[in-house]
């Protein structure tokens, strides 16, 4: 089937290829790569990948083109599916005999009900939904179809029967080619990334459990199944070759380093390829791997800190003691390694006070750049179990972004209301970075290069007015 994949037009500068982080506009605009599409795209023989988004690409073109294709695979989140299933109703109007299905982790927990509420899609593939795409596109019949939802010809939505995960990750083919053919790399930006930056994953799940985190709980698994290191370096030597632009690679496995010994054999490889690159990190690395990585090109670690208050570490399963997060990142500053630091605010059994130990503990390690995020619970997850439970969370208004696809705070407490979660937010984001010297180690980065100059300044812009857009949507 000649096959569109589909990352749909819905807020402006919205991030749906977040992936396992929050699907949501970001302080500073932001775009991941659509890995998660490009992967089955990569799959199927002449399929073409849109990522809506980052290209500016209008719903009018995307329906533009509905007649050149059998089928349509958006990924869809919970923040975005009305939009979504909206895109599919105009695909489908210019082109009746379209099949439309959905991937992503909103229908791999909630197919049923995700079909109910959108007749117009036909199926949804469940959890790890690669070949389940495949299969559909070769033109296989859907009743044998291992992870598929669908609805019938007489309009019964039918549960088949769940795909086991993949074991070897080898078989899946190399999504750098896609890439190349159907995005332009340099309209994806990170703000604590080079640009212009490549993302890729060398592995799927994570053994940390936890509660909030989306992905390892919907899709990916709790055990960490991973390319083998030859199989990653032929990758990075092809996309080397076909994006000689590129000035880090970012390896977007949620815990890249939840494997030592095989994150040291990849940077070694890296380090012979000289290579710049990043990845996500839990903040227990010895500092032996450290120097390993460090001198294998590793610039940067992305590392969920989540709380600075240790019951809170406890309340979500982090796995992380505070004082071992200290001394880590103590470490990564003596050996030169950057960190962009993650903190949520709104968890369970956040207070005034567990907020302010936070802000605290970030401003004493003081990582290069952090990034402020509201408690999400999306479906799927313990925590949204767990907040409708308690009642911290009205379900019937669980909005996760509001009308422009800007967080929102939907976890609320006896002791601390929505609002004081929301606005504690623009209150971490001053205290942290509007320090003597912070201010002087961001203008030290721009003195010495033009570009840098260029963009903080345009990323400063960005920053004003996202605050700004926050206060009036309060």
């Amino acid at each position: 089937m000649r096959t569109l994949f589909l990352q749909a037009p819905s807020f402006d500068g919205f991030d749906g290829g977040a992936g396992s982080r929050y699907q949501a506009r970001r302080e500073i605009r932001s775009f991941w790569f659509p890995t998660w599409l490009a992967q089955p795209a990569a799959l199927v023989e002449n399929s073409k990948l849109i990522d809506a988004p980052p290209h500016a690409t209008k719903l009018a073109e995307v329906v533009a083109q509905a007649k050149n294709f059998d089928l349509v695979v958006l990924h869809t989140s919970t923040p975005s599916f009305a939009s979504d299933v909206k895109t599919v109703e105009a695909l489908k109007a210019a082109n009746p005999n379209l099949k439309a299905g959905f991937i992503g982790a909103k229908v791999a927990v909630e197919s049923d009900k995700s079909l109910q509420s959108a007749p117009i899609v036909d199926f949804v593939a469940r959890n790890e939904f690669d070949f389940t795409i495949k299969e559909v596109a070769d033109g296989n019949a859907w009743s044998g179809i291992k992870g598929l939802s669908y609805r019938n010809a007489q309009g019964v939505i039918v549960r088949n029967d769940d795909r086991a995960v993949l074991e070897d990750m080898d078989k899946l083919p190399f999504v750098t080619p896609v890439y190349k053919r159907d995005l332009v790399l340099e309209k994806y930006f990170i703000g604590y990334l080079k640009h212009p930056y490549l993302s890729l994953y060398t592995g799927r799940g994570c053994k940390s459990r936890c509660t909030f985190c989306l992905w390892p709980q919907t899709v990916g698994g709790h055990r960490y199944r991973t390319r083998s290191v030859g199989h990653v370096i032929d990758e990075i030597r092809w996309a080397q070759k076909a994006f000689p632009q590129v000035k880090e690679f970012f390896f977007d496995d949620d815990t890249f380093t939840d494997d030592l010994p095989r994150a040291e054999a990849i940077a070694k490889e890296l380090g012979k390829l000289g290579i710049t690159w990043s990845c996500n990190a839990k903040a227990n690395v010895p500092r032996e791997t450290l120097k390993v990585l460090a001198n294998n090109g590793l610039r940067l670690l992305l590392v969920g800190y989540e709380s600075g208050n240790q019951q809170i570490l406890h309340n979500i399963k982090k796995g992380m003691l505070v004082d071992v997060a200290r001394r880590f990142t103590k470490d990564c500053h003596e050996l030169g390694i950057k960190i962009h630091g993650t903190f949520i605010l709104g968890l369970p059994g956040e207070s005034k006070e567990t907020i302010e130990e936070t802000v605290r503990f970030a401003t004493e390690i003081n990582p290069h750049t952090i990034q402020v995020s509201l408690a999400a619970p999306y479906p799927g997850t313990f925590l949204f179990k767990q907040a409708v439970k308690e009642g911290w969370l009205d379900e019937a208004n669980a909005e996760l972004v509001d009308e422009n696809g800007v967080q929102v705070a939907p976890l609320h407490y006896p002791h601390l209301s929505h609002s004081e979660i929301f606005h504690s937010v623009e209150s971490f984001y001053k205290r942290f970075y509007f320090r003597s010297n912070k201010i002087a180690s961001i203008v030290g980065e721009m003195v010495t290069s033009p570009d840098m100059m260029k963009r903080r300044l345009r990323e400063g812009v960005e920053f004003f007015q996202f605050l700004r857009e926050r206060r009036n949507t309060a």
